[in-house]
């Protein structure tokens, strides 16, 4: 019998990790070829005892990957759906990200036309579902749950709400339509985030009673948030409010958009609740006339300053795939926007799955943001360089947006020694530099720098 070899060339290297990224792991696994996905429609999510990650309800740490397709219920048929799904499902995410409400017709006032014939609402009434359409909402969800995937429901645009031709709700019937919602998904894995988009401003009590509603059709037994709009937290209105769980941001379509600022400023809140930026700059955003538009590196340096300054997870998106753009939309780039199958391949997409794989090889949900683990100096804005450490000081992870040199205080870990290596962010390959011991400070030279050349620095105590 022949042994492996103990050092594998690069190419080797990139094969064998390439396979260990499609069998993601810890809480929701993708699964290997031809074998069928673990369903999570049991899955009960719930907030861990700390207040700083979501759990399933044996108390396993469940991490918030979330991609975004608003009309998710409107555009796709059958086949594509199945198609986008197993998609995600294989890229490593854990959420979609969807509205059940986004325009009353066929005609969207997003400009899209819907596949379905099905209006949601008889007669513009929240009170009257149209059957027709919610049995293609649960067709939608259940296929999602069977493959492992977490529905991340926005429960109406803000159009619905709002002084618009589009409003059908008030503090009454939002409360009816909500209470629906939590019944109907009760025994779905589903999380809820009433707001559509916007800040609660005069119609809060019309938000309010559509969060209660669902807490109250879900027997408490799902968790609610706020989707504000951009460049806001639903901590800026309802942190302390008894029925929101959890924290979600919007930081904004562009280069200058902060996670590391936003999940902070949550994270020091009390009481201490998860934070999630479920909508951080959408990779091919335009960011302006004649500018560049959002692209992969903009997507991981938010993923990976979110994950070390607290958040639960991290969400993801791109403009072409949250219209779900499809061949009658063409011919592409339409705009500069994309097919949505060009979208779902985007270099973005699968990079966050390998940010996810880095986290959880290790128990990530046991890390705390520490920048005074950085003799360096860290910078500002969104590409300063962050850091965080596991609690007990067994590893540290810190991320070079820009391949900036990392110093490290290297008694913040315990052991004797440290194992340090590179983790490259878009490829999911690693570089090992050597150990250290734990003590004074170690400056620590990315393999490569520039505006694009982002690095993780990973450091592993030793006995």
């Amino acid at each position: 019998m022949k042994t492996a070899p103990s050092i594998l060339d690069p190419t080797a290297l990139r094969v064998l990790m390439a396979a260990l990224v499609s069998t993601a792991v810890c809480g929701n696994p993708a699964a290997p070829d031809g074998a069928s996905p673990r369903s999570v429609k049991n899955l009960k999510l719930i907030v861990s005892a700390n207040g700083r990650y979501f759990a399933d309800q044996d108390g396993q740490p469940f991490f918030y990957l979330g991609d975004t397709c608003w009309l998710l219920f409107q555009r796709p048929n059958r086949e594509e759906l199945d198609e986008y799904l197993k998609d995600r499902a294989a890229k490593g995410f854990t959420v979609i990200q969807a509205y059940v409400l986004r325009g009353l017709g066929q005609k969207h006032p997003d400009g899209n036309s819907s596949l379905l014939d099905a209006t949601p609402l008889l007669d513009r009434d929240p009170t009257r579902p149209n059957e027709e359409f919610f049995k293609n909402v649960d067709y939608v969800i259940n296929r999602a749950n069977d493959l492992g995937l977490v529905m991340g429901l926005v429960t109406a645009k803000s159009w619905h709400v709002a002084d618009h031709p589009e409003k059908v709700f008030d503090e009454k019937n939002a409360y009816t339509f909500g209470k629906f919602l939590g019944a109907r998904y009760k025994n779905n894995a589903v999380m809820w985030f009433p707001g559509g988009d916007s800040a609660p401003g005069k119609y809060e009590p019309v938000w309010v009673a559509m969060a209660k509603g669902l807490k109250d059709g879900s027997a408490g037994t799902q968790l609610v948030c706020y989707h504000g709009q951009g460049s806001t937290s639903s901590s800026m209105w309802f942190h302390k409010a008894d029925w929101l769980d959890f924290n979600s941001i919007q930081s904004g379509h562009n280069f200058n958009s902060d996670s590391y600022a936003f999940v902070s400023k949550d994270y020091a809140l009390s009481p201490a609740k998860p934070t999630v930026d479920m909508e951080p700059a959408y990779e091919n955003h335009p960011t302006g006339a004649n500018k560049p538009r959002v692209d992969a590196h903009k997507v991981r340096s938010q993923a990976y300053a979110a994950m070390l300054a607290g958040a639960a997870g991290h969400g993801y998106g791109s403009l072409d795939l949250f219209y779900f753009y499809k061949d009658a939309d063409g011919p592409f780039p339409k705009n500069g926007f994309q097919h949505w199958r060009k979208a779902a391949a985007y270099e973005g997409t699968r990079q966050v799955g390998l940010m996810r794989r880095l986290f959880e090889q290790r128990p990530w949900h046991k890390l705390v943001p520490d920048q005074s683990l950085l003799a360096s100096e860290p910078g500002g804005g969104p590409y300063r360089l962050v850091a965080a450490r596991a609690e007990n000081g067994s590893f540290a992870i810190a991320y070079a947006a820009r391949g900036q040199s990392v110093s490290i205080h290297m008694d913040k870990l315990r052991g004797s020694h440290v194992k340090a290596q590179w983790y490259d962010p878009r490829d999911g390959t690693w570089k090992g530099i050597g150990q250290y011991p734990a003590k004074g400070i170690q400056e620590f030279l990315p393999p490569s720098r520039g505006e694009q050349d982002d690095w993780v620095l990973v450091l592993d105590a030793q006995p």
